[in-house]
């Protein structure tokens, strides 16, 4: 049988003719015929009985044009299939038909493709969605949980206090009540939005319990400040001087602590103008609501026998002077005459000729209207002098305050390194023997919480009681501060979200008790808290006596009996505060502004030597982080508020301009002993 090469062209057919297309050689990057090609042919004509050379002759062979699926890679292994495509178009095979055919497939596996890649997409955001969900659920029956397990605390707590009758001035009772007893029942979280912080505090302090605590918790850096010395008690001018310009008369307004500095003030005023001192009187305030005199509080006496080698003293004006009506003759000068922290040019310069014409000039109202700085060497050592040194409490405070820090530190004999100079012999008296001394046993934090209604009024600030606490505190206002009040009608004053993000609002219960526990303090810490009449009532100290239920005041600690000679007066309670916070191993302010807080860290740095650590918070940094109280995680809450707190703790001198009471380290104040 012949071959079909043997046939003529015409018995092909015009089937060859139309489907057969002319192949041309492909050529390699240098231009030759490719070998690929050349097997290609052999391959479609192997049937053929034309002699060899007539087929190997690019003449008289088939020539195939330029085809996209015959145009392969080369190195590819893809030469027999674009080969075996020639051949099929030589025998008449349509190669359109192949071409879409293979598109049709590439299509339907592209969209296969896309379909699967997009139902696992799908089925990736499905679980993703699911995992968070799971997390926050988890989260939550967590946080629940907490809540469940300190109500039940809180209930055993109740039923022990109530199976165990209180004794006076027992100090194991876990619960304090500042305003009446908390009313049994579910507890509710107090006013304010850190509910959910204050439940990762609870937990943090349970988990917490057999943790050590920071190390410096209760410690100040002892290298750097131990190295200033109390130095103020050394005079380097003359005991007394002859000239007698007049009398200095002084009624000091305020509570107990801004008399003290008034009294301090009226010392260095009196040498500044060469005039004796009548002793203070205070006046008696619609706030404080105490008529309490100098005597009924300082010993009169050691005060006027201190002061007697820089200033002369009395207790009373001359007879001559006495019957004088001060006003008529322009005498008295009030705290609106005087600028605040005037500088002695201006009382040199105004105050003086009164005493040189009239003899006398009384100052009512007499606060914080002395400068700082500048002032000379001397007169800022008097200063110093006054306040550290002769400024002693009456026996009657130093024996109830002894008995206070008797039982702070739960019956140990061995006083304090400040109880002398505080409470004076009657540290003694608690002595028995020579006891050995446990520290950790006795020691106890003291805090200052500043939120009585006065202040909390005269910060213009919210503290989420919405419109009731403001009309509140607008009412208090009118009363108490009509300045205050009429600035506020007349002068667009900053908003309160304004003023707590500069720091200028005072800490609530809730912020305090979040920093002491985000500071490392156990749960069963003994804490005794200084101004116990908090606004709000009880409700407001919940958070602290959750967290902390060992938590204590002067009330809870003193019977009745004990604290009966100082009823109706506030500012002797306020006195019994004072040594309360002063001799403890630690003390936390929440109000760095607050005078209390202010005289009793600078009497710690002075008579402290460097072990009577005092923690001063940036309420800036700190309103910074508890406005994420509903995201910020524990932990980064701890580290940022340890940082901001930690901060604070530096030994720096006193800076230009600022209170020798609360920065005594100065040349004026304490003598540097280091090298």
């Amino acid at each position: 049988m012949a071959s079909m090469d043997d046939l003529p062209i015409s018995v092909m057919g015009s089937n060859f003719k139309r489907n057969s297309v002319v192949a041309e050689p492909v050529t390699d990057e240098e231009g030759s015929d490719s070998p690929e090609s050349r097997v290609g042919i052999s391959h479609v004509r192997s049937g053929s009985t034309t002699p060899r050379n007539r087929q190997a002759s690019p003449t008289h062979s088939p020539r195939l044009g330029p085809s996209r699926l015959g145009s392969f890679d080369q190195s590819s292994g893809d030469v027999h299939h674009a080969s075996s495509f020639s051949g099929f178009k030589l025998f008449g095979f349509s190669s359109n038909e192949s071409l879409h055919k293979l598109k049709v497939d590439r299509r339907v596996k592209k969209r296969a493709g896309i379909v699967w890649y997009r139902r696992k997409r799908f089925k990736g955001i499905l679980i993703l969605i699911l995992l968070v969900g799971m997390f926050f659920l988890v989260n939550w029956v967590m946080l629940l949980r907490l809540q469940e397990q300190d109500d039940i605390i809180q209930e055993h707590d109740d039923n022990e206090a109530n199976s165990n009758p209180e004794l006076p001035g027992n100090v194991s009772s876990p619960k304090i009540s500042v305003q009446g007893k908390r009313k049994a029942g579910r507890r509710k979280w107090p006013k304010g939005n850190y509910g959910r912080l204050l439940a990762l505090a609870a937990h943090a302090l349970a988990e917490g319990e057999n943790k050590p605590e920071p190390k410096d918790l209760w410690q100040e850096p002892v290298i750097a400040s131990s190295a200033w010395k109390p130095c103020a008690d050394q005079r380097n001018w003359e005991s007394s001087v002859e000239r007698n310009n007049g009398y200095i008369m002084v009624t000091a307004n305020g509570g107990m602590n801004q008399q003290r500095v008034a009294v301090c003030n009226a010392v260095v005023l009196a040498r500044l103008l060469n005039s004796t001192l009548v002793v203070p009187r205070f006046m008696y305030s619609s706030v404080w609501k105490d008529v309490s005199q100098f005597s009924d509080i300082y010993q009169e006496e050691h005060f006027i026998n201190y002061m007697t080698p820089d200033i002369h003293i009395v207790k009373e004006l001359p007879d001559n002077l006495r019957s004088l009506d001060l006003e008529a003759i322009g005498s008295v000068v009030t705290d609106a005459d005087v600028v605040k922290e005037a500088k002695p040019s201006f009382y040199l310069k105004n105050i003086l000729p009164i005493i040189n014409k009239n003899k006398v000039v009384h100052f009512l109202g007499f606060g914080n209207r002395l400068a700082f700085d500048p002032l000379s060497f001397e007169l800022q050592r008097l200063r110093c002098r006054c306040n550290f040194h002769a400024l002693r409490f009456v026996p009657k405070i130093q024996e109830t305050g002894a008995l206070l820090l008797q039982r702070l530190r739960q019956q140990e004999s061995y006083p304090g390194p400040l109880d002398k100079r505080l409470v004076g012999p009657f540290a003694k008296s608690t002595m028995n023997g020579n006891k050995a001394r446990s520290p950790k046993a006795s020691r106890y934090l003291s805090l200052h919480l500043r939120f009585e209604i006065d202040m909390v009024a005269h910060s213009l600030c919210e503290f989420g009681g919405g419109e009731e606490e403001r009309k509140e505190l607008e009412a208090y206002r009118a009363i108490h501060f009509p300045a205050l009040s009429l600035l506020q009608k007349t002068t667009k004053l900053p908003s309160p979200a304004e003023l707590r993000s500069e720091g200028l609002c005072p800490l609530t219960p809730e912020e305090a008790v979040l920093m002491l526990a985000a500071l490392g303090f156990k749960r069963k810490t003994k804490i005794f808290v200084a101004g116990s009449q908090i606004y709000g009532g009880s409700s407001r100290l919940t958070a602290l006596t959750s967290l902390y239920p060992n938590l204590v005041t002067k009330e809870k600690l003193l019977s009745t009996s004990e604290l009966q000679p100082f009823m109706n007066f506030s500012s002797q309670l306020a006195a019994l505060d004072y040594i309360g916070c002063t001799a403890a191993n630690a003390f936390a302010m929440t109000d760095s502004g607050s005078q209390l807080s202010s005289l009793v860290s600078g009497y710690r740095i002075y008579y402290g030597g460097g072990r009577m650590p005092t923690i001063r918070p940036n309420k800036r940094r700190l309103a910074s982080i508890f406005s994420k109280n509903n995201t910020i995680e524990w932990r980064i809450f701890e580290i940022r508020v340890r940082k901001a707190v930690r901060q604070t703790k530096h030994v720096f001198t006193r800076p230009k301009g600022r209170s020798v009471y609360r920065y005594p380290r100065c040349k004026e104040c304490m003598c540097w002993t280091g090298t």
